[in-house]
This record gives C-alpha cells, structure tokens and sequence, in this order.
C-alpha cells in the first residue's frame, strides 16, 4: 500500500504540491485494495476540515466506487451540511478557527446521531482527547499521520458498523490460511491431516488454498483433527490490510 505522509506543509495550501498518481492513493488502487471487502451498500463519509488541501488528501485515499466522500472546508458552512443528509463517518479537524471544538461535536451529535467520529488534529493535548472520549468518538488520531493509517481506521469503523465485510473469496482465503497455519504449528502434513479427518486430501488442499468452501461437517472434522474448537478458526480469520 502507498503511504502519504501528510505533513504541517498543509497547513500552507500555497505549499502543498499539485496532487497526482505519485503523491496519492489512485481511486482504481483503492478498489483493487478493496477486493476482498463487500460494502453493504453506499458509505457516506464527510470531512471537516478548515484546510481545503487535508480534505482533498483524505477524499483521494478514501476513493473507491461505493464510497460517497465529501468536505467542507468553510467554517460557516460546516453546520448546515451536517443537516443535508445522514453520514456514517464524520471525519472531524478538532481545532477549526473561528469554532469551538466543543460546539462542532456537538452539532455532529445533534444532527448526526448515527454517525461515528474520527477526530484529527495537529494540535494533541490531553484535555482534547478527554473531551473526544466523553463524546464517544471512534479514534483520535495526530497530525501529521499517514494514509494507510486513516485507512485502516475507517475500514476498522465500518467494519464494526456492519458496513464493510469480507468477500466469499477473502473469508475462505482466510480460514483456509488459518487452518494450514494451524496445521504446520503442529507438524502435520496434509497426508496426515487427511487420515485424522477422514477428508481427502485433495478437498483439503483446496480448502487451504481458499479455492473451496468447507461444508459444516467438513469444518468440525478440521477443527477436531486440529485440536481446536470451530469458532477458533474463524477467531483467527482477518480483514484483509
């Protein structure tokens, strides 16, 4: 994954190098790294965000076809359009000149209930983040940061909403990896491993390779032929990066 390291140049517009496919994450590299996620259905993200250029770094690394991104860099703009539609995400600047931290979170709590917040800001301090723990934001996260690390917390976010899951194909990758991992832990061949289950081996090999879905019956063979229970396996299963 290509990282961008967003920097205190973009506290500067006038500093901020034109933005291209060297200096950020292309929507189509987006959606090749998305693959392996399902959205259910369209993610509405919004950015406050006083510096137009930050929103515009945060819109490019978020791109990808059923995510509808959009900011607001104007102060006097940002209240009327947390009353324009519902959002997901509110990805949030703590300090806005001209606003009150507090006064905005709380027209992101009144106007958007559902949504989450991610707080982040240039300027850290242990009463900001208090006060963004009290309001039940997602994450707090400091300047300068890097791309991936916004994008691990959103995905993180939705996924915890139930908005973003694995695919077919990423869950048997997944759980086919976990068993294999599991299996050579305990220096077990698939030979072996297909005599303990009574599963042939070819059908196992297909299940670690992800090229196969495992039936019930099959998955409580693997598990006992492992030694673990079925809801370990899946325990084990990861989102994709």
């Amino acid at each position: 994954m290509v990282s961008l390291r967003v920097d205190e140049r973009l506290n500067n517009p006038a500093s901020v190098p034109p933005f291209n496919g060297d200096n950020v994450l292309h929507p189509r590299h987006q959606d090749e790294e998305a693959d392996h996620l399902y959205c259910a259905g369209e993610v509405r993200i919004l950015i406050l965000d006083d510096d137009p250029a930050v929103g515009r770094v945060i819109q490019s690394a978020l791109a990808r076809k059923d995510f509808c991104v959009e900011s607001v860099s104007d102060p006097a703009l940002m209240e009327s359009k947390l009353q324009e539609k519902s959002y997901h995400i509110v990805i949030l600047d703590y300090v806005i000149p001209g606003l009150e931290s507090e006064r905005v979170l709380g027209w992101v709590r009144t106007h958007q209930p559902e949504a989450s917040i991610i707080v982040v800001t240039g300027f850290p301090s242990i009463d900001s983040a208090l006060s963004c723990l009290r309001a039940g934001t997602f994450d707090y996260i400091t300047k300068p940061f890097q791309v991936g690390q916004l994008q691990r917390v959103v995905t993180r976010c939705l996924e915890n909403k139930g908005l973003l899951r694995m695919s077919e194909e990423a869950l048997r990758e997944s759980l086919g990896n976990a068993i294999r991992e599991r299996r050579k832990a305990l220096g077990l061949t698939l030979a072996q491993m297909a005599q303990r289950t009574s599963v042939s081996l070819g059908y196992l090999s297909q299940i670690e390779l992800g090229k196969n879905s495992a039936s019930i019956e099959t998955l409580y063979r693997i598990s006992l032929g492992l030694g673990v229970k079925i809801a370990d396996l899946f325990q084990a299963v990861q989102m994709p990066n």
